[in-house]
């Protein structure tokens, strides 16, 4: 069964290979990516596939039967992108498809979600056999932050009180590498989240035991965030965007107490701790 992974050289892309390598033949696994040259170092054959060029899509699919269609990094022209996938998956006899959406999409406040809601819309429509992952948080969206952390002594956000409960990229990544290979998961929505939750009180303390020193959460405002993000050199769309996220978790977004991702991949989340250990070094 020839297997396909989509943004294969992002972030995700990688640990879905490298998993997937452990457990089945390499040959058997296509990197499908943007640029094939970045591709070259995960092992497996690639092939060119680039989400905006829909009229190449259909042959680089050929020979697949189950396709793992990462969602986008293009916020706002995901929907077209996504459906050209689709529209190409069908056309190239692909047998099944598994989408990376976002936990609890129907009803959640992320900016993120009308996206994903569509493209779930879109392949129920499709005809072909489909699986939802409804990816939560990624711990490493917070790991990014505390260098800054760490050099300025504070760690900021606009979450209040609320609590995360995100999960690694390998943790996911495990999670996907399982449903491609197992029929019998498959046909199926999972609301994938980490075991525990945080607070990013609980953060900033468990990052003042790694580093050995107090560091403090500063809870701000969404827009006074926002512009402190952008103070530090974010570019004003993605700190917009990070501060819009902080203040729904605030509202209970990145929340979820079911464990659907550990019963997925037979072990426990990544610990916080753990996270934070391998961040700082």
């Amino acid at each position: 069964m020839t297997l396909a992974i989509t943004g294969a050289t992002g972030q995700l892309g990688r640990f879905v290979i490298d998993t997937l390598k452990t457990r089945t033949a390499p040959e058997d696994i296509i990197a499908l990516a943007r640029n094939t040259g970045k591709a070259a170092d995960l092992g497996v054959p690639a092939r060119a596939f680039d989400y905006d060029a829909p009229e190449t899509l259909a042959s680089a699919l050929d020979g697949v039967h189950t396709l793992l269609l990462i969602s986008g990094s293009d916020i706002g022209r995901r929907v077209r992108q996504h459906a050209a996938v689709i529209e190409a998956a069908k056309a190239a006899g692909v047998r099944h498809i598994v989408y990376t959406s976002l936990l609890n999409a129907p009803d959640s406040t992320l900016g993120l979600a009308p996206e994903h809601v569509e493209t779930e819309r879109l392949l129920a429509a499709s005809g072909i056999g489909h699986t939802v992952l409804r990816n939560g948080w990624y711990t490493e969206n917070y790991m990014m932050a505390l260098p800054a952390a760490l050099e300025h002594n504070a760690l900021i956000g606009a979450a209040k009180d609320g609590r995360i409960s995100s999960a690694t990229r390998q943790d996911y990544a495990e999670a996907a590498a399982v449903v491609l290979l197992d029929t019998a998961l498959q046909g199926k929505t999972y609301e994938l989240s980490g075991d525990d939750s945080y607070t990013l009180t609980d953060l900033a303390a468990t990052l003042s035991t790694q580093a050995g020193r107090y560091i403090p959460y500063v809870d701000m405002p969404e827009a006074d965030y926002a512009a402190a993000l952008i103070g530090a050199g974010l570019p004003a769309e993605l700190a917009g965007f990070l501060a819009h996220c902080d203040a729904e978790a605030s509202r209970g977004a990145l929340f979820d107490e079911r464990t659907q991702l550990s019963a997925l991949i037979g072990r426990p989340t990544t610990p916080l701790a753990t996270a934070v250990a391998a961040a700082v070094g």
